[in-house]
């Protein structure tokens, strides 16, 4: 690392520790010749793939797109901003753990399209009618249709604790 003020070539390390949610290591250095410090960032270089459109034309994977179509839909929906960094980053993961150089744009928005559905069921239509190019009220019916089919039941309570010992049966047994 050469030093920023004098530009001299050796530097030591003086203290590391993680930054960016764990995702980069701060480094605090100081110049061997001019004696200044200065603080570094060091993060890993990750290639996502190429996406390749319908047409077959290729573009580089932007993740700043993703998060954007992803925004879009979700306007005006009570979904944190934080859940979308964190569907956005499944996204990425999953992308990274392809390994492959290019996927199809088909592929990609198939992602988004189950992101989606897990935050905001809002959303995921909003995002489907412009994925999938709706022509008409028809297409909206099908696809709310499929979710409802593909919607996750949840038990009454199931993420909840019993307020009393033995459930909601506590209170039957002192009925009888």
């Amino acid at each position: 690392m050469h030093c920023p003020f004098c530009s001299h070539t050796e530097t030591k390390v003086i203290d590391s520790r993680l930054a960016g949610e764990g995702r980069q290591i701060r480094r605090r250095r100081e110049c061997l010749a001019c004696t200044e410090r200065f603080t570094t960032f060091e993060s890993a270089e990750l290639l996502l793939p190429m996406v390749v459109k319908s047409d077959n034309t290729r573009e580089p994977f932007d993740e700043n797109k993703l998060r954007g179509g992803m925004r879009k839909a979700l306007e005006k929906r009570p979904v944190s901003p934080e859940a979308i960094e964190d569907a956005v980053a499944r996204i990425c993961h999953k992308l990274l753990n392809l390994g492959e150089r290019e996927v199809p744009s088909r592929s990609v928005g198939g992602m988004v399209m189950e992101e989606l559905r897990h935050l905001d069921e809002v959303g995921y239509v909003r995002f489907a009618s412009v994925y999938r190019s709706f022509q008409d009220i028809e297409a909206f019916r099908t696809e709310i249709d499929h979710l409802r089919h593909h919607r996750r039941r949840r038990e009454p309570n199931q993420d909840q604790l019993p307020l009393l010992p033995g459930g909601a049966r506590g209170n039957d047994s002192k009925k009888k």
